[in-house]
């Protein structure tokens, strides 16, 4: 049982600290520096109230990075911590009628919210394998959105050095990529040997070699409408190389990623992996997404913590548009959209599944959420039975 309740108001450079016994009496205040003496000071001031540390519940906002040294520490002396969403936290302080704000008083209320959801939330927390995952998954994430934007950024330039290109080939395939890091427009292209042209499009790997012939590329280059711009041409090629740069550390993230899972949750991502279309990245996402999944007692929980779950406005004859709340955790919401999308196409039950609800008139976003939620009753089904996926042809 515990008997001291820690709310910890988390900000960059200092923190506030408030302390409420079982009655909810208040016993201790502080305001301490982000650093080892302003831990060392936490710590000190919890144990001079509860000796038993195991008895001392903690509890944290999510700040994006600045929680995260603090939890740790607090984890590592044996303290239950845990931390919070926030949008929880401030529909919480609405039920006060005073406008109030400041560090202390943020302490305080995330004080309180423990010591009155103490049953509900004892079950919550991270280890550090399972944060350690997150961060994997999280730092993925971040650079494929940066590979995405790349993209969109070579495709805006090719434009105007060699508009006809992208209507003959695929101009995001490793070889065509290493030939626009050497030929980034129509002009160098039409100055060049022809001898050198197909030299470039050659590849090692014939799995690689693309399927355009360096004579289609030279004659739309001859015919093109490119404007001429050796600024344009360098700053092309130098995005080719940032490119090629976020690929390769891409991969290692994910390969990390994959590693990590396989050492920690191996049954786990086996039984998510089971189900085709669910690759061993995607699965260990999903995996670190969720952290420790007896925390949930049934799928709409996660449906609910992933904000895919719907929301109803509707007051006296008025009923507006259902949506999904949004509300919950970001990453584990698109990568169970990406899961859905995936097993729609690749396994034969979700994709029966996925047609039938577009028959019945959903839009392609729609018919997917409903797939995401049928994938994520399946899925729970299967951890809690320890169970394979298989699926029946007929």
């Amino acid at each position: 049982m515990y008997k001291l309740f820690v709310g910890i108001d988390v900000s960059k450079d200092s923190s506030s600290a408030r302390g409420l016994g079982q009655e909810g009496q208040s016993c201790f205040s502080l305001s301490f520096p982000m650093n080892a003496t302003g831990f060392s000071e936490v710590w000190r001031l919890i144990r001079s109230h509860c000796e038993d540390l195991s008895e001392v519940m903690v509890a944290m906002e999510s700040t994006g990075c600045y929680h995260l040294n603090l939890y740790s520490f607090l984890i590592s002396q044996g303290m239950k911590t845990v931390v919070i969403n926030p949008l929880l936290i401030a529909n919480f302080a609405k039920l006060s009628l005073r406008k109030t704000k400041t560090d202390k008083k943020d302490a305080l209320t995330i004080a309180q919210f423990l010591l009155i959801h103490k049953d509900a939330i004892s079950q919550i927390s991270l280890s550090q394998d399972v944060q350690d995952l997150r961060d994997l998954s999280r730092e993925r994430e971040s650079l494929t959105v940066l590979i995405a934007s790349m993209k969109n950024d070579i495709k805006r330039i090719l434009q105007s050095t060699f508009p006809e290109l992208e209507s003959i080939c695929d101009v995001f395939s490793e070889t065509m990529l290493q030939f626009l890091k050497e030929f980034p427009s129509a002009r160098l292209i039409k100055g060049a040997n022809p001898r050198r042209i197909a030299k470039a499009l050659m590849h090692s790997d014939k799995r690689k070699r693309v399927s355009v012939s360096a004579g289609e590329i030279i004659k739309a280059a001859t015919g093109s409408v490119a404007s001429m711009s050796a600024a344009k041409e360098l700053i092309l090629s130098e995005k080719i190389s940032i490119l090629f740069h976020l690929i390769e550390k891409q991969e290692n993230i994910t390969k990390a990623l994959v590693k990590l899972c396989k050492s920690t949750m191996i049954e786990d991502l086996e039984i998510i992996t089971s189900i085709k279309g669910i690759s061993d990245k995607t699965g260990a996402t999903f995996l670190a997404e969720i952290g420790k999944f007896n925390d949930f007692d049934s799928p709409k929980k996660i449906i609910a913590f992933a904000g895919i779950d719907p929301t109803i406005h509707q007051s006296g004859k008025f009923e507006g548009i259902s949506k999904i709340s949004k509300r919950g955790n970001r990453h584990l919401r698109r990568v169970i959209f990406l899961m859905a999308k995936h097993v729609s196409r690749e396994d034969t039950l979700f994709k029966r599944y996925y047609l039938r609800r577009r028959m019945e008139g959903l839009s392609f976003k729609e018919a997917v959420l409903a797939t995401a939620h049928k994938l994520i009753r399946v899925i729970f089904a299967m951890l809690t039975n320890r169970t394979y996926f298989c699926t029946k042809e007929n």
